[in-house]
Formats: C-alpha cells, sequence, structure tokens
C-alpha cells in the first residue's frame, strides 16, 4: 500500500516543492553534488590505492593507538568513514584483524570525519572553489578512459572532488539566496530548550541524508550565511553526530555477527560522546572561544564549529577509549551463534567480498575449514 501509493504521493510532493522553490532547488541540489562526490571519491580510492589502504589497514592496527591513528589518517585522506567502516567489516569477517583493533579503528575513524568540517569552513567558504571544481572534472573524466585501474581511481578522485567543490558552492549560494526572502536566525531558540530541537533536526537530517559529512556542510554553510545561530549549529553538529549511529545500525542488519557488534560500538561510543557534548555544551562553547584566538579563528563562526565538532569528538574518544577491553567482552556476549548450519561457510561472507585482499584471506581459511570438516565427516566411527 505504502510503496504503491503514498510513496509516489510524496515523491511528487517533493517534486513540486522543488520545482515551485527556487532557493531549496540549489540547496537540495548542491547537497545531491555532494553525496555524488561522495561516492565517487569513495569508488575513486578504492581503485587508485590498489589494496594500499588495505595494507595499512591491516598492519598498522597492531596496538589500540596504533588503530585509532590509522582510523583517523585512514578517514582523513580519503574523507569516507564508509569506506574505511567497510574495509575494516570485510577484514573483520576475515579474521585478519580483531574485534578490539576494528573498534581502535572506527573510534579513530570518527575523529577524521572532523576533517571534513575543517575543509568546508576554510578552503569551501574562503575562496571560490567552483572554479577549480570544473578543471578536476575535466582531468577526471579523461582519466576515466585509462586502461590502468590506477588511473581510473585517481579520476574518480577528481570527479567525487570536483562534485564536492560544486555541491558546497551551490549549497552556500542557495542560502545566500534564501537569507535575502527568509531569515532562519530569527526562529532562533535559546536555552535548553532550542539544543534539543536542533540536536533532533541534526539527527534526522543526517539518517535521511546518509552522510554526517554532508550535513556537516549544510550546517556550516547555513552558519556562513546568517541562516542559523551560532548555539544552534553547535546543537545540529551534536545531532549530526547522533544521527551516524542510527546509519551505522541500518547498514549493521544485513551484516554478519561482527559487523553487528562494531555498529554496537560505534552506537555507544557517539551516543556517549553526544551526551558529553550535550550536557557541557556551553562549557564547550566556551573552551572553543579560549581557543579560537590562539588559531586566529577567534571572528570566523564557521571554523570555530568545525573546532568544536573537533573537540568534543576528542573528549568523547579519551573518555571510551580506556573501556575498549571491557566493551569487547561485554559484545562478545551479543549476536552469539550457538550452531553454525552444516554446509554454511565460516569465513565468506558478503562484507568479505566487498573487498579483494580480505576475501582472498577468507578464502584461504573457507578452503582449510571445509578440509576440517571433509576430514570430520569421513573419518571411521568408534563403532566401525
Amino acid at each position: 500500500m505504502f510503496r504503491r501509493i503514498i510513496a509516489p504521493l510524496l515523491f511528487l510532493a517533493f517534486a513540486w516543492f522543488i520545482i515551485s522553490n527556487h532557493d531549496a532547488r540549489v540547496i537540495i541540489a548542491g547537497i545531491a553534488i555532494f553525496l555524488i562526490g561522495m561516492h565517487y571519491m569513495e569508488d575513486g580510492f578504492k581503485l587508485f590505492s590498489g589494496g594500499l589502504l588495505e595494507s595499512i589497514l591491516e598492519n598498522f592496527t597492531s596496538t589500540t593507538p596504533r588503530a585509532i591513528g590509522t582510523g583517523f589518517m585512514a578517514t582523513a585522506v580519503v574523507q569516507s568513514s564508509s569506506l574505511v567502516s567497510v574495509i575494516v567489516i570485510s577484514f573483520l569477517s576475515a579474521e585478519l584483524i580483531g574485534l578490539t583493533q576494528a573498534i581502535g579503528v572506527v573510534f579513530g575513524s570518527n575523529i577524521g570525519t572532523t576533517t571534513t568540517a575543517w575543509l568546508v569552513s576554510s578552503l569551501g567558504l574562503k575562496i571560490k572553489i567552483a572554479h577549480y571544481a570544473l578543471p578536476m572534472l575535466i582531468f577526471g573524466v579523461i582519466l576515466q578512459f585509462s586502461n590502468r585501474a590506477s588511473n581510473k581511481g585517481l579520476g574518480s578522485i577528481l570527479i567525487g572532488l570536483g562534485f564536492i567543490f560544486l555541491g558546497i558552492d551551490y549549497m552556500k549560494e542557495g542560502f545566500e539566496t534564501l537569507k535575502q526572502g527568509l531569515d532562519l536566525a530569527e526562529y532562533a531558540m535559546e536555552g535548553y530548550a532550542g539544543v534539543f530541537v536542533y540536536i533532533l533536526f541534526g539527527a534526522v537530517a543526517t539518517v535521511v541524508i546518509q552522510s554526517s559529512s554532508a550535513t556537516m556542510a549544510i550546517i556550516i554553510t547555513a552558519l556562513a550565511s546568517g541562516q542559523i545561530d551560532y548555539i544552534n549549529a553547535l546543537s545540529l553538529a551534536i545531532g549530526a553526530n547522533i544521527g551516524t549511529t542510527v546509519t551505522a545500525v541500518l547498514g549493521s542488519l544485513a551484516s554478519n555477527r561482527n559487523g553487528k557488534r562494531l555498529a554496537v560500538a560505534h552506537f555507544i561510543f557517539n551516543i556517549s560522546t553526544g551526551l558529553f557534548a550535550i550536557i557541557f555544551i556551553y562549557q564547550l562553547r566556551d573552551l572553543v572561544e579560549l581557543l579560537a584566538p590562539f588559531l586566529d579563528i577567534a571572528d570566523d563562526d564557521a571554523m570555530k564549529l568545525a573546532l568544536f565538532h573537533t573537540i568534543f569528538n576528542v573528549i568523547g574518544l579519551l573518555l571510551v577509549s580506556p573501556f575498549i577491553r571491557q566493551l569487547v567482552a561485554f559484545l562478545e556476549t551479543l549476536f552469539v551463534v550457538r550452531e553454525e548450519g552444516r554446509g554454511k561457510s565460516k569465513y565468506l561472507t558478503y562484507e568479505v567480498m566487498e573487498i579483494p585482499a580480505a576475501a582472498l584471506a577468507a578464502l584461504h581459511k573457507e578452503t582449510i575449514h571445509l578440509y576440517d570438516n571433509c576430514l570430520l565427516y569421513t573419518s571411521p566411527s568408534p563403532r566401525d
């Protein structure tokens, strides 16, 4: 009933809203272009790295601090926590890394996502990045005709960056135009009532868009154009962090038990960080104001928002990371399979097949597992 009647009606209503409202059309188009750019960058790094990213995640996660640092660096470079998460889940399913290391990488990846806010608030709003987008798109398309996978990957990265720059420019233009006809800052709410309302908005936006990076780009461009109040922007950033937990949980529903455990760890981390940021939001705001002059961003609300986003994520990491061992012990009690069905693969899963290196390792282990089962079932019984 919903798919046949209500869903098409909602789609038509959304289409009419976009067609009839120029400002909304520009902003939504910017969001769509930004998301396309993220998708291209994710696919591009898969091809361009040639297994390098997978090797780094496998070889530089021996200790929890190294795993956290690797997760941060990998996400900061590829600008995609979802790509890092896919690789981590694949390696975890193939038992190339343990649950402790996987959690460390995911925690570090969460900090790595804050670099998007810095890029948008510094480059995206300070220069006319649309001028750089077109050459990137041109050279990206040219590289797509290459026969080498690395060149195609580089082309996809350039196309992704070009689309991301264009998306930011469209969003900035849309909010600046919207400012002339409608000032959303008039509806700013003071006190904790406003904090909770805007946290809810940020969480819902992230669930709908399925990208905290895109949500942060929207928040920063809206703040820079004066469409939202500074304290409300801080609340939206907290909401975006909380909203990613829903995305992670939904993405893990079709995953194996290790993927579900990792999603629970991500949920605990983000909820704990979010609660801390909600309780101490005004104290964190004052800390940002104290640190801003040293970074020469005292008069730049967009950059201060990026600093706030980084600070509360780092504090969340410092609060949760000492309890990783206890968290792992708790997670291993979840989603326990009592007995595997006969003939069911142990290592080969859909998550593993996403990454070639993990797939090869899983295939090797699955072959040994199959051989052990054959010996078990073909060995003579004691009665014989």
